[in-house]
């Protein structure tokens, strides 16, 4: 380990939600002007580590330092005076108010009850062009920013707030490839200017590119750390899921049939424009381009989320009208890019989420049989290996790993012909995405039609049949995947050309 200063120290930390042990005695440390990658499976523990450096809870046991001095905050508002700064994955901002006011949210300079924007401005501007973006007005309102700019906002704030330690938790998740780039840009200068970064991610790719060190979780306890140098990809793998992975993309044969979904001229409100295709069954088709293109946009629409302008759709010759309702009878299932906010109804348990969209198996005279339901909601859960401790609990419990589980044993349980599965991997582990990916397979072997939006290329290229490229609306070009190749499909989305 490097003999950097050593900043944060967690010793036998751990923590249990009543039968739940989230924590036990985990350990790891980080260290001034480097970054260490938090790593492990959805579930192993990394959101209620944070959450106790955060303050947001209290540990049952072991003992924190930072800076060598104990530390134990008693709430959130404690470990920030102290100097710890959360970056969370979904971003915490009010939309409504300017990036000025976003910043010093908390910490206003104020006189007699009176705010003093005249002493806070040069805090601002200064921590904007610290970050490299002193092009990013104070005025604007947050919630008209890109994801990218908001996320700046964010550090902003931690900067202000003199953090010592940052924890970015998931930070790529919805940012563009340009985004991700500027991000990294500002991470290695907060290392530079000597601050302790703790990086979570599920892109192995991410922490070998940023990081310097490394902490592995599994299953509530610390299983590995170290230099990042020191251990290989397969390693760290190994560590997160307790065995070895031999195929990061497994092949499961299948061979596309006839064709089951078409689209003719697609157009809605704003986006997909006049956008035609062929989904067959026994195939999966992915669709590439860049945040905004229309891919979620076209979902919608096939799913009757969005209103369609012009154009139709059709299943097996039949042509689809009407919303959600109809689709689903059709034979549609679709897993939203949003599970938080419409994917999932999140104050409803596990099994109402589960069986929403099918409870006909479990209906007898306007009654649910819930015995019954209970034994389908539980194979679908030991399917997708999803970590909870009841099915009767609501899913807003779940890491946000294991909600999107729930999210894709919804439309398995469904028995959708054709599924339309918006980044069905977003914020889930390496090992879970192997599992997702052989699970589609064995959907395209059975018949299934699968339509897979994505903006991890990799994942795109290992696991489609052919792959459709979309850029600002249009669906500009699809191909068997074996004719593109990243870099090709990058350009086309950017461009917009062939």
């Amino acid at each position: 380990m490097s003999d950097a200063e050593l900043l944060l120290s967690v010793s036998n930390i751990s923590k249990r939600f009543g039968a739940t042990q989230a924590l036990a005695d985990v350990s790891l440390e980080v260290r001034a002007g480097r970054v260490l990658g938090l790593i492990g499976e959805n579930g192993a523990g990394k959101s209620t580590l944070m959450k106790v450096l955060s303050g947001a809870h209290r540990p049952d046991a072991g003992q924190m330092t930072l800076a060598g001095k104990p530390f134990a905050p008693s709430g959130p508002l404690a470990a920030r005076q102290a100097g710890i700064a959360m970056i969370y994955q979904e971003l915490n901002l009010a939309p409504q108010l300017s990036v000025e006011d976003n910043i010093m949210l908390g910490q206003e300079a104020s006189s007699w009850g009176l705010l003093q924007r005249s002493r806070q401005r040069p805090k601002v501007r200064q921590a904007l062009d610290w970050l490299g973006h002193p092009d990013l007005s104070p005025d604007v309102l947050a919630g008209e920013l890109s994801v990218g700019a908001q996320q700046l906002v964010e550090i902003a704030r931690a900067l202000v707030l003199d953090a010592r330690l940052i924890v970015f938790d998931e930070p790529t998740s919805s940012l563009t490839q340009r985004d991700t780039a500027r991000l990294f840009d500002v991470i290695r200068r907060l290392k530079q200017a000597g601050l302790g970064i703790v990086y979570i991610s599920h892109f192995l790719e991410e922490i070998r590119t940023i990081c310097d060190d490394y902490a592995v979780l599994r299953d509530g306890r610390s299983v590995g750390a170290g230099e990042l140098r020191d251990v290989s990809e397969d390693q760290i793998v190994s560590l997160m899921v307790g065995r070895t992975v031999t195929e990061l993309f497994p092949q499961v044969p299948h061979t596309p049939g006839e064709p089951l979904l078409k689209l003719d001229q697609l157009t809605g409100r704003k986006m997909p424009r006049d956008a035609s295709l062929e989904l067959r069954r026994g195939e999966i088709l992915g669709l590439a381009g860049l945040v905004g293109a229309g891919r979620t946009e076209l979902a919608r629409c096939l799913f009757g989320l969005d209103a369609v302008r012009s154009g139709c759709v059709t299943i097996a010759g039949v042509q689809l009208t009407g919303g959600p309702r109809r689709r689903i009878r059709a034979g549609v299932g679709l897993v939203s890019e949003d599970r938080k906010q419409e994917g999932l109804a999140q104050s409803r348990s596990l099994a109402d989420n589960l069986t929403y969209s099918r409870l006909g198996p479990y209906a007898r005279f306007g009654l649910l049989n819930l015995t019954k339901r209970r034994a389908a909601v539980d194979h679908w859960l030991d399917r997708l290996q999803v970590k909870r401790r009841t099915a009767e609990q609501p899913i807003q419990e779940l890491s946000g790993g294991n909600q999107q589980k729930v999210a894709i044993a919804r439309v398995l349980h469904q028995n959708a012909d054709v599924l339309l599965l918006d980044e069905p991997t977003r914020g889930i582990d390496v090992g879970t995405k192997s599992e997702i990916y052989r699970l589609m397979g064995e959907l395209a072997a059975q018949g299934k039609a699968v339509l897979f939006i994505s903006s991890y290329l990799t994942e795109l290229m290992a696991v489609c049949d052919r792959i459709g490229v979309m850029s600002r609306g249009w669906l500009k070009e699809i191909r068997p995947t074996s004719a593109w190749t990243e870099e090709g499909i990058m350009n086309v989305a950017v461009s917009g050309e062939l």
